[in-house]
């Protein structure tokens, strides 16, 4: 009981960041064309802020089920890697009912906490620690898709901009911190345009152009750009 109370405790502060993130995908929701208990059961059933909003973009333009399945591939394939490594963070009493619970509720946030912890994360710690960020990401979809169906057009229209701002708030401080990312951000852009201006491109479907513009300005980074591997002691 004990290491599940130091979990919420450190998912606290997560829990209230996903409550605001949640609410305006809650509201993006609506505004695509979905009820507010699909939008709750979506975020049920997922804990992937990009993904989710990527898949409700899909489904608003009438998307097919390759363009879900590569474009949640694609986004959500950091987090196997996440998974992956702190399975090997884990105590002996972490089995595999419990791992599967630690495969759907790995976050970047949650993935950050749990790894900074020192020592072996047990299950209760992991429960904990998942317990706030899970019931503010539900929390704030359901208030966000209820506030949809309740608020004027023009206010969930001016609400629904904090999702461009979230985005700008997550990639602006990487951008500045490394040249990098910068530079495949600006790839990333630039294929954009090409996609939706270049003629015999521009009918590329929003989901198969959002694929093609990561994957390529990912695939030139790693090759142009990759990152020093780290010296043996540091």
């Amino acid at each position: 009981m004990k290491q599940f109370i130091q979990g919420i405790k450190d998912g606290s502060a997560i829990g209230i960041g996903y409550l605001s993130v949640s609410f305006t995908f809650g509201l993006a929701a609506v505004s695509s064309g979905l009820q507010w208990w699909e939008a709750l059961l979506v975020s049920m059933m997922n804990l992937t802020s990009a993904g989710q909003f990527a898949g409700i973009t899909i489904m608003a333009a009438a998307g097919t089920y390759i363009e879900m399945a590569l474009s949640q591939f694609v986004i959500n394939l950091r987090y196997a890697l996440m998974s992956i490594s702190l399975s090997q963070k884990v105590d002996k009493d972490f089995r595999a009912g419990r791992k599967m619970l630690l495969g759907f509720a790995v976050t970047d946030e949650i993935f950050a906490v749990a790894m900074s912890r020192e020592g072996e994360v047990s299950s209760q710690y992991f429960a904990g620690l998942a317990v706030l960020p899970y019931l503010g990401w539900t929390g704030g979809t359901l208030a966000g898709a209820v506030c949809g169906n309740i608020l004027p057009k023009t206010v969930t229209d001016a609400l629904g901009l904090a999702i461009y701002g979230m985005f700008i708030a997550i990639i602006v401080p990487a951008m500045k911190k490394d040249s990098r990312i910068l530079k495949i951000t600006l790839l990333a852009v630039a294929f954009s345009f090409v996609v939706y201006y270049l003629p015999g491109l521009r009918n590329i479907s929003s989901g198969f152009a959002v694929i093609i513009c990561a994957v390529a300005a990912s695939a030139i980074g790693a090759v142009c750009f990759p990152m020093e591997e780290e010296q043996e002691g540091t």
